[in-house]
């Protein structure tokens, strides 16, 4: 099978028939044997059975239906375990993705040779000072953790993959934002851009608000932690926690030795437990100590976690 197309989303029905003839048309007219698998994220509209519709007069559609609403990676998640195609096409449901670009999409994986190829929606149709400009400052900052310079749209749903690339990375929680910098830690390092096209949203309202950007960056800091400490913790927690102990035993030496100096000079010695930096050298070797070892065995839990991608599926289509 050449293309796979998925398609997460979430109280979309209005767009659903549209955007399936508008894919179907393109990737006919290209020739591309495909399918196209639409992941409902927990919808509350007619969004399943639409794709119900659409499934029984077309066996290329398929479906998965979320019991609740999840989020984006988890949608992504599944569909990526469930494509078949030889290049895996993402994309949203809400039509300012176009379907238009998928072949030269397709041609840039098959062709050039890239693992991944991600949208620059150069041209937006966003609100400026909401979306725009918070969506720049991210993207720098993503430019610059993850050390992919060419991208400049981290989180444009309309990206293109060789399908070793999603049958080898795991998304979770919310890092469908950072799927470039996953596939490069997978060890797929030729990424490329393409400029695509933006349409203003036809339907519906957007189902994302400001407090991505907040999440956006918090998730982008435990995956660079992930991805430089990930399977060497301790080399963050040991050194880190090293260093406070130390910084707390120097200064007990340093509260001991004033104390012997006093009685060496015959002056009445203050207690020990009368100078404020004994705390503070305590408090500072007890931190560095449970930073050590409570951050070690929290970090490495959690990346064993065998709950991390378990989600209640209450029915598939065709798969």
């Amino acid at each position: 099978m050449d293309i796979t197309v998925i398609v997460p989303l979430y109280n979309e029905a209005e767009s659903l028939p549209e955007l399936y003839a508008w894919i179907k048309r393109v990737v006919d007219t290209a020739n591309l044997s495909h399918e196209i698998i639409f992941v409902n994220d927990g919808s509350t509209d007619d969004s399943w059975n639409v794709i119900r519709s659409l499934a029984a007069q077309d066996t290329a559609v398929k479906g998965i239906r979320f019991r609740r609403n999840y989020g984006k990676s988890p949608a992504l998640y599944h569909g990526f375990k469930a494509a078949q195609g030889n290049v895996v096409i993402t994309m949203d449901a809400d039509l300012q993705d176009s379907p238009d670009e998928i072949p030269e999409l397709y041609r840039m994986i098959v062709e050039d040779g890239y693992d991944l190829v991600s949208g620059w929606k150069q041209k937006r149709y966003d609100p400026k000072l909401t979306k725009n400009l918070p969506s720049k400052l991210f993207n720098a900052t993503a430019r610059r953790v993850s050390g992919i310079h060419n991208l400049h749209d981290f989180n444009c749903g309309l990206k293109a993959y060789r399908l070793e690339v999603v049958k080898n990375i795991e998304v979770y929680g919310e890092m469908h934002r950072y799927i470039p910098f996953l596939a490069k830690n997978a060890g797929f390092t030729k990424i490329g851009e393409k400029v695509v096209q933006h349409q203003p949203r036809k339907f519906g309202v957007s189902k994302f608000g400001f407090s991505r950007f907040v999440n956006g960056y918090l998730d982008l800091i435990s995956l660079w932690f992930l991805s430089k400490f990930g399977v060497k913790p301790m080399h963050f927690f040991g050194v880190w926690g090293t260093i406070m102990f130390l910084i707390g035993f120097v200064m007990v030496i340093v509260v001991g030795a004033n104390k012997l100096s006093a009685i060496v000079a015959g002056v009445r010695a203050p207690l020990v437990t009368d100078s404020p930096y004994f705390y503070l050298a305590l408090l500072s070797m007890v931190l560095g100590t449970q930073f050590f070892v409570t951050g070690f065995l929290g970090e490495l839990i959690s990346r064993s976690s065998q709950e991390r991608n378990v989600y209640g599926i209450a029915e598939q289509i065709n798969l």
